[in-house]
């Protein structure tokens, strides 16, 4: 099990990325390696501070790093030799099994194309695993296809579906497109044609959920389009920080409160747990030939220690061989639906 960290592309430096790293693999020792991708002096330094030994760890060097301002195609083209792209080309040559990066989005997922999608997959997915109000659900696409069409929403239901069983362990996942109502009269053109070919496809389709839904046990699969599965993300994260932020305001503004939050500490602790990002670590992106996994920008040691977790989890479930032929499957449906055989004379 090897994994490929990009540990210069995120915000707050090499460091904390090696402090990540050595929280992850005190934890699961089936980690076979862990490649640390940037440059080679930076690296070296922060091994030597955080006093990090384990054999485990390699370093290649990259003399590049792609920023967040960086445009994501023209950075992946002008920077060949940047963490993130080198990170890339370690998956696609077989010498690590995942790669994760907190940098560009979109140059994550451009660049990450040259790993090739699966047989049959369109267009790969960011899927998003987020919390409800007694389990997790998974959303996607969370970013990568600001712009769909119907039969790329229907496959990240049959993406998701996979995922939520594998992940989440669920055995019928509730599979829902989002919209701004459950009537059937609600949604737009995308909205409306995604369901109707989700609806054929094997698969616990419920129709449409709203917003709603999402944190109220509702649904475990919600799917939509890059845009608005981007805006739903970060939406959450702000409000579940905001949330947490009101609380410590509200609960250490007189001494009774403060005893009041003494006595529910343990209550407080599991509701951050819940709500906290850094939990979750990385959003993996569905449909290539290899593990890819987006972590936050803003990624601190916990979060990055949590996306090699996500990453490992994603290597010893390998799930392509069995979404191949699903989706092989879908699109025998959806072929039928999109292009249907003229009728006999």
């Amino acid at each position: 099990m090897r994994i490929a960290v990009d540990v210069m592309g995120g915000d707050h430096g090499c460091g904390v990325a090696i402090e990540g790293v050595k929280l992850a693999l005190a934890t699961d020792q089936s980690i076979t390696s862990v490649l640390l991708v940037g440059r080679e002096a930076d690296i070296t330094s922060a091994l030597a501070q955080s006093q990090l030994t384990d054999p485990r760890i390699e370093i290649v060097n990259a003399t590049e790093v792609l920023t967040m301002e960086d445009k994501p195609l023209e950075g992946i083209r002008k920077k060949k030799d940047s963490s993130m792209v080198r990170a890339i080309e370690l998956v696609r040559h077989g010498k690590a099994d995942a790669i994760i990066s907190p940098g560009n989005t979109g140059a994550l997922v451009a660049g990450s194309m040259k790993l090739g999608r699966l047989d049959g997959v369109e267009r790969p997915a960011i899927a998003c695993r987020m919390p409800s109000r007694s389990h997790d659900f998974i959303l996607l696409d969370a970013g990568a296809n600001a712009v769909c069409e119907p039969q790329h929403l229907a496959q990240f239901a049959v993406m998701g579906n996979l995922y939520a069983k594998q992940i989440l362990g669920l055995a019928k996942p509730r599979v829902g497109v989002l919209s701004n109502g459950s009537e059937e009269s609600k949604g737009n053109d995308l909205t409306r044609e995604s369901a109707r070919l989700c609806a054929l496809l094997d698969l616990n389709f419920i129709g449409y959920v709203e917003g709603f839904d999402l944190f109220n046990d509702g649904v475990d699969v919600v799917v939509c389009d890059g845009f608005v599965g981007n805006i739903v993300l970060k939406t959450a994260e702000s409000l579940g920080s905001n949330i947490i932020g009101l609380l410590k305001k509200e609960l250490t503004a007189s001494p009774m409160r403060k005893l009041g939050a003494w006595i529910a500490r343990n209550g407080f602790r599991g509701l951050k747990q819940r709500m906290d990002p850094e939990v979750y670590g990385g959003a993996v992106l569905l449909g290539l030939n290899g593990v890819v996994i987006k972590a936050h920008g803003g990624s601190k040691e916990r979060a990055i220690a949590s996306a090699v977790r996500v990453a490992a989890e994603e290597i010893k479930h390998d799930m392509n061989h069995t979404l191949v032929a699903q989706i092989a499957a879908a699109n025998a449906i959806l072929a039928q639906q999109i292009n249907p055989a003229p009728a006999q004379a």
